[in-house]
């Protein structure tokens, strides 16, 4: 019986470790092992440094990077770098970037850029007490920290400022720290936990060096010290704006009026203000464009994302992040998300096409990054909900999919060509394509 557990996995060589998984896990060894191995980058270098992002890195996984075309964002003309595997995305965001090209494009504006940290900690003593002795405690975690804020307030950054929340008629004596930060161009992850554990540190030894304690009112306990990924003061606002007039060829297309077409897309964006199901799903539209800058940049999606949902609950239901009004002759679109990104530091400026992305953009401070990626997530959002107001998600989305229909299937170049044109004028699924793959190879 093969062994399926091992200890110290992190320790074999790369080679050592796809041995293993192969051998114990892989139907086919010799198939996983040439597999795993022909994702590896050509130069070994880079290869290395992609290896060092992780643990027990054994291949790549290659997901496409995708180049949007025509986005006018605050008047600058940019081809914006994506990555996704959604096939209908980046058809989406490119032809909303140009629909809104010749109509005064897409605006977008940082609202701020504050990011945040916390340290919970449990104390035993009259909150009163720790209240009136927390300006010497705030001085003493400054001062404590000095040395690891210096080169980013050089930068005009830093620690912004440090609050005592009480917690405890939710939890028995439970206080935190929460501070906020300004860390420029990083994302600032390390900075900031940096600090924070820091703080804690500076705590632990304020209760126990000072004069000012007590020996009754020495015993702290510092439970964790990290940064929050909700950040709602890291606001970022997109709108785009037209007459309504200019929805005359989309509205023609669907058998509908302009002012018609403009009301419905008007009502759906209110559905997902009302509605927490259809809420969820507007948001992943948004947030297909917005990932997708977010990892072709080396930034960490998973944070943005998490973020964003939170915020779109913060009134106490979830709602669509992006709104819609008509006034007068005029239609405008916009959103507000919070978006903290990085062009500094991290992925940003270890991964070779995270390097190349920020090039292509022009390497844009992190506010402008902001201003792109918010701006994308606001295009995405309305190619989505023009689509589903007329012709229907499914008629460019299945479009998009044959593609990769075909490719399951083993459709020869000759063979996709014949689907194409099929498929131009029926519906695309997949029992239709491989039923026509097997009469084109009948015949």
């Amino acid at each position: 019986m093969k062994s399926t557990t091992i200890s110290g996995f992190s320790k074999l060589t790369k080679t050592q470790k796809i041995a293993w998984l192969a051998e114990n896990f892989a139907s086919d060894p010799a198939a996983t092992t040439a597999g795993l191995a022909s994702w590896q980058h050509p130069d070994a270098g880079v290869q290395r440094v992609i290896d060092g992002f992780t643990e027990n890195a054994v291949s790549n996984f290659v997901l496409p990077y995708s180049i949007a075309p025509n986005f006018r964002i605050n008047d600058r003309i940019y081809a914006v770098p994506l990555v996704i595997e959604e096939s209908s995305v980046v058809a989406a965001a490119s032809a909303a970037a140009k629909f809104w090209l010749d109509r005064g494009g897409i605006h977008a504006r940082v609202l701020g850029t504050v990011k945040l940290g916390q340290v919970h900690f449990i104390w035993k003593g009259e909150p009163s007490r720790l209240k009136a002795i927390f300006p010497a405690i705030r001085e003493r975690l400054l001062a404590n920290c000095a040395d690891l804020t210096a080169n980013m307030q050089k930068r005009g950054g830093g620690i912004l400022d440090i609050e005592l929340l009480d917690f405890t008629e939710l939890e028995p004596f439970y206080y935190q720290l929460r501070a906020s930060f300004e860390t420029c161009d990083s994302m600032g992850a390390n900075f900031i936990n940096s600090i924070l554990e820091r703080f804690g540190d500076a705590l632990n030894r304020f209760f126990t060096e000072s004069k000012e304690i007590s020996d009754t009112e020495r015993d702290v306990e510092v439970v964790m010290a990290i940064l929050s990924n909700y950040t709602p003061q890291c606001l970022v606002h997109a709108w785009a704006e037209t007459p309504i007039a200019s929805f005359d060829d989309v509205a023609r297309q669907a058998g509908m009026v302009a002012p018609e077409l403009a009301e419905r897309f008007a009502l759906a964006v209110r559905i997902a203000r009302i509605d927490p199901y259809r809420a969820t799903t507007h948001n992943k539209g948004i947030y297909n464009g917005i990932d997708a800058v977010v990892m072709a940049t080396g930034n960490d999606f998973r944070a943005v994302e998490a973020c964003g949902h939170a915020f779109a609950a913060r009134d106490g239901q979830y709602r669509s992040l992006s709104s819609c009004t008509i006034y007068g002759e005029m239609f405008r679109f916009e959103l507000t998300v919070p978006l903290a990104l990085g062009t500094v530091g991290g992925l940003t400026a270890l991964h070779p096409l995270a390097k190349q992305s920020l090039d292509l953009l022009g390497n844009p401070s992190a506010q402008e990054l902001m201003c792109i990626a918010a701006a994308v997530g606001l295009a995405q959002n309305f190619a989505a909900v023009r689509s589903l107001v007329t012709t229907g998600i499914q008629h460019g989305h299945m479009k998009m999919h044959l593609t990769n229909i075909l490719n399951h299937l083993g459709a020869s170049e000759l063979e996709a060509s014949a689907a194409a044109v099929h498929f131009g004028i029926h519906a695309v699924s997949f029992s239709g394509v491989r039923a026509f793959l097997e009469a084109q190879r009948a015949s």
